[in-house]
């Protein structure tokens, strides 16, 4: 089949080099022409396991092209799909400016009928807003076209994102059209081959799928961070409770990992859209605002924990910082835990020293070079040069096994902050290094 993506971000280009692996003709569109040049040369812009070889052998193929010409792109496809960026607004609420632009595109080059797909993540009635967006430019031309509206949210971990596309616990297909879902049946035929996976639902139910997905997520974070917090103060290792809980099933043992909260391009922005969107509807959705301040407040856990250990006073004071990425097997740095840990580091005098597999050339674009309070250092071992004290806070497993013995040698003030809980506290401590973790029950000192 003939499919068109609108938006090479991370949505869009995966999927695209995805539909494109399985044999259909992929062209993705963007209007950034530097960035589509690049992708012409192979050159793709974030890191996500596998991806970039993806890209480049269907590519090469000739299954996937890159194109800024948008009329190209509506002409090509049988499938539109609409794969651009949904920011938060000022108010928290999803920007919708990028989604209903393609659309109103659309509309002004479709000249047959077209199956146009919602993959951006949006606010429940925004298909109906398209479908409205794409009519009001064909009445405008006087042309009689029929076209069909799909939500079909994508489901992506970052860090798992070829796989999760390739491999899809579900597919949501949210119309009302049979013909819509046929089309979409045949599409998706590649990856539903070992068992049914579509499941076809109303649009609006198919738009509040995917944001009651990752607020659920986002929740079960929230609330082991609030379980650590409270096992912090009563003397428990929130570890073995974390273990205890997972092992009943109506629980699982999947996101009740406590830390130094959540990131990325995704929790953030869907639980305060969600949240919002429950607000324009007279309902105050309490548990995701609840959510939300929780997460706010982990993500300063750790500079509390640090602040407490040195007495408060921490200028001139020197850390090396593992991880930057808000999550492993990523260059992503939107929303990431560590922004906000260097920004009160920083007020606070404090120089950095970072190392991250992944995420230097974000770091660099983020924070710029030369400056005196940060230094991005090539390796983790050259991050601990000068250190008083070592900070985790993105569980690479490249971060999981150090010698102990040999940064008890290096760190000054013998100290490790585990934004994570990857290491052993009692290994820690018998290296003669204090150790500060997230809940482990010796964390938070007793008034």
């Amino acid at each position: 089949m003939r499919a068109t993506l609108f938006g090479t971000g991370y949505v869009g280009l995966v999927t695209g080099a995805c539909l494109a692996e399985v044999g259909h003709d992929v062209i993705c569109v963007d209007i950034d022409a530097a960035k589509i040049e690049g992708l012409r040369r192979g050159v793709v812009p974030i890191y996500e396991p596998g991806l970039e070889d993806l890209v480049k052998a269907n590519h090469e193929a000739g299954r996937l092209r890159f194109s800024t010409d948008a009329a190209a792109g509506v002409a090509h496809g049988e499938v539109l799909f609409i794969a651009v960026g949904t920011p938060p607004d000022e108010d928290g609420s999803a920007d919708l400016r990028h989604v209903l632009e393609v659309a109103r595109t659309i509309g002004e080059h479709i000249d047959t009928a077209k199956v146009i797909v919602d993959k951006s993540t949006v606010p429940v009635g925004t298909g109906d807003r398209v479908r409205a967006a794409i009519a009001e430019r064909l009445q405008a031309r006087g042309a009689a076209i029929g076209f069909e509206v799909v939500s079909n949210p994508e489901f992506l971990k970052e860090g798992d994102a070829v796989k999760d596309c390739m491999r899809p616990d579900r597919i949501i297909i949210g119309t009302d059209s049979q013909h819509a879902i046929e089309v979409m049946k045949r599409l998706y035929a590649p990856f539903n081959r070992n068992h049914e996976r579509l499941v076809v639902m109303d649009m609006r139910s198919a738009e509040l799928t995917k944001y009651a997905a990752n607020a659920m997520l986002a929740t079960k974070i929230s609330f082991m961070n609030e379980m650590a917090n409270i096992a912090e103060r009563v003397g428990a290792d929130i570890e073995m409770v974390r273990q205890g809980i997972g092992s009943d099933p109506r629980i699982g043992y999947s996101f009740i990992y406590p830390g130094a909260g959540y990131g990325g391009s995704c929790f953030p922005k869907d639980v305060q859209a969600l949240e919002r969107t429950a607000r324009q509807h007279g309902y105050p959705a309490r548990i995701l605002a609840a959510v939300e301040q929780v997460n706010h407040a982990q993500k300063a856990r750790l500079f509390d924990q640090i602040q407490r250990h040195f007495g408060g006073d921490l200028r001139g004071r020197c850390f090396a910082l593992w991880g930057l990425a808000f999550k492993p097997n990523t260059d992503d740095m939107r929303e990431a835990s560590s922004r906000t840990l260097l920004d009160l580091l920083w007020q606070a005098g404090v120089r950095v020293r970072a190392f991250d597999p992944e995420a230097m050339d974000e770091a660099r674009r983020l924070y710029g070079e030369g400056r005196a309070d940060f230094v991005l250092c090539p390796s983790a071992g050259e991050a601990l040069d000068g250190a008083d004290a070592l900070i985790v806070i993105t569980e690479w497993k490249a971060f999981w096994n150090p010698r102990f013995a040999d940064l008890a040698q290096r760190l000054a003030a013998k100290a490790i902050f585990d934004g994570r809980n990857i290491y052993d506290p009692a290994e820690v401590e018998a290296a003669g290094l204090a150790y500060y973790g997230i809940g482990r029950g010796r964390s938070v000192q007793q008034p």
